[in-house]
């Protein structure tokens, strides 16, 4: 099951085939432009970057860290990287201060792409602070920017492959299928969070259901709205296009009405995201004004969708919905097919991609029959290598099985659906919230005694963060001053809650430990506005 491959073989082909053909075409709201570009162009700034980056010190094995929106320069620094042996390290835009700095460093990333700025924040100033404890960094390359760190000046507007052999760069240091080609972090139920390590094999396996199943070909168009930091868009909106050798069209901020102006006027036939993208998509009065009639297909994944959602998706859209379940450790493990029947979509997350298996276990590890809840494990050719300096964390049995953490139940036609996770986390729009580190930041405020963090749901996110506190006496605390001390900590705005319910008592156990799910069940009824 695993080709060995690499990206570069499909992009290769491609651009001996149709060299000529656009294979990206980017939206930049920060520059008000619109770039598109043919796999020769991207090419040519590809190796270019390559050719810098080595220049500047890059090795074979080194770490390069892009914190960039869907734009095109991502895939540029990705098949360049790629081009010289440097691992990539995609970074979410959201990050801050408090993340760059444990991530950055756990990776001893020796360079980082960002923008000079992006939806008004200030990037280079952000790394500028954070460079005196980070002394395996050395470039810091800033897309837009001025001087001696600007892409644009230092990486683009210099000839680099014509100051060495850039094909005898490329053949002695490009990527090899089992070298790892991409670390990508992901939080869960620890504190910090963990890198996740994928080769070009377990890349590449992660797109053979995609493009199989879907029956994805050159013609295919896809629209990527979730970050390409994330691995939905790296998989699904950069590396799938090209393994088809088809063309990808990005957008860097998310507006419903927009997207669906790209789809009408880009001819997209494919769209990839988690329930906030599908509901507002089905559910603005600009499908009217712009509906999106190409639209062939739509893969809703990244967190639990409501069953009348995509049903009212399928009305409204005009497109098949898939409904699928994956991690940023294995891809889309699961997903419905498009012979299935409509309840097998409404009410399933599919079933085992091709390559994958799954199998729903109880606590001592046996299989459990079908209506049974119990832990989902998964495991085949996309599940990923292993977490960066954390072997022990690396959770797969001698047969190969990998626990995912969440629980499921499987009918009897090896259909799964997920009831609930064992992991301690919140997915908020398909983004997994890191609900220990979060919480270790409420207790340190001076006015918190308890804090305890749980899902609340909602319709268009499925999930948000609803925090329980208990204070200190004599002390007071509103969520005005809640959200001006996460300011403070400097952490990302994804992951502050969105609702504070004060309580006089926790709930606990005999021994004193706080039970969680009954703070879930006062949750379930609350919202945002409530």
């Amino acid at each position: 099951l695993w080709r060995d491959e690499t990206i570069l073989d499909y992009w290769d082909h491609a651009l001996k085939t149709y060299p000529d053909k656009v294979v990206v075409t980017d939206h930049n709201s920060s520059t008000r432009r619109t770039t598109s570009l043919s796999y020769r162009d991207l090419d040519r700034y590809a190796k270019r970057i390559g050719a810098a980056l080595a220049a500047h010190g890059i090795e074979k094995g080194d770490v390069v860290s892009f914190q960039l929106p869907n734009w095109w320069e991502f895939v540029a620094i990705h098949i360049g990287c790629a081009r010289i042996g440097a691992i990539s390290n995609p970074l979410m835009p959201i990050f801050r201060e408090r993340e760059l700095s444990f991530m950055l460093g756990f990776a001893e990333s020796k360079a980082i792409f960002v923008p000079r700025e992006f939806r008004g924040f200030d990037y280079p100033k952000m790394i500028e602070g954070l460079r005196a404890d980070l002394p395996a960094l050395e470039h810091v390359f800033v897309v837009g920017g001025d001087g001696p760190e600007g892409f644009e000046h230092t990486i683009l507007g210099r000839r680099w492959e014509d100051e060495t052999d850039v094909e005898a760069l490329i053949s002695a240091r490009a990527l090899k299928p089992n070298e790892v080609a991409e670390i990508c972090y992901t939080s869960g139920t620890t504190g910090q969070p963990k890198g996740v390590m994928h080769t070009y094999n377990t890349l590449v396996a992660c797109l053979g259901p995609a493009t199989g199943a879907l029956d994805l070909r050159d013609e295919t168009v896809v629209l990527m709205s979730s970050p390409l930091a994330h691995q939905t868009g790296f998989l699904y909106g950069m590396l799938l296009p090209i393994a088809v050798g088809g063309r990808t069209v990005f957008q860097d901020v998310w507006d419903a009405e927009k997207a669906l102006q790209i789809i009408s006027e880009q001819g997209v036939t494919m769209t990839m995201g988690s329930t906030p993208f599908v509901a507002d998509l089905s559910q603005t009065d600009a499908v009217d004004k712009y509906p999106p009639h190409t639209l062939e297909t739509f893969i809703c994944a990244g967190a639990p969708i409501p069953r009348i959602l995509v049903q009212t998706a399928t009305q409204r859209l005009g497109a098949r919905i898939v409904s699928g379940w994956g991690m940023s450790e294995n891809g889309l493990v699961t997903s419905t097919l498009l012979s299935d029947p409509p309840e097998k979509v409404f009410e399933t997350d599919g079933v085992a991609t091709p390559g994958m298996e799954v199998r729903v276990v109880d606590e001592q590890g046996a299989a459990l029959g079908p209506g049974v809840s119990g832990e989902l494990q998964a495991r085949g050719a996309a599940n990923f290598v292993g977490y960066l300096k954390r072997p022990e964390a690396y959770d797969v049995d001698d047969e190969g099985w990998f626990n995912t953490g969440d629980v499921a139940m499987m009918d009897t036609d090896g259909y799964i659906r997920i009831t609930s996770r064992a992991k301690d986390i919140i997915i908020r729009g398909g983004e997994n919230v890191p609900v220990v580190e979060v919480e270790e930041l409420l207790y340190r405020h001076r006015a918190v005694q308890d804090a305890a963090i749980v899902a609340m749901p909602d319709p268009r996110l499925g999930e948000r963060g609803c925090v329980f506190v208990t204070l200190k006496p004599g002390e007071e605390l509103s969520f005005a001053e809640l959200q001006a001390y996460f300011e403070t900590c400097n952490l990302a705005k994804n992951y502050w809650p969105e609702r504070l319910e004060l309580l006089d008592d926790m709930p606990r156990t005999a021994s004193g430990k706080i039970q969680k799910f009954k703070l879930r069940e006062i949750a379930s009824a609350l919202s945002v506005d409530a």
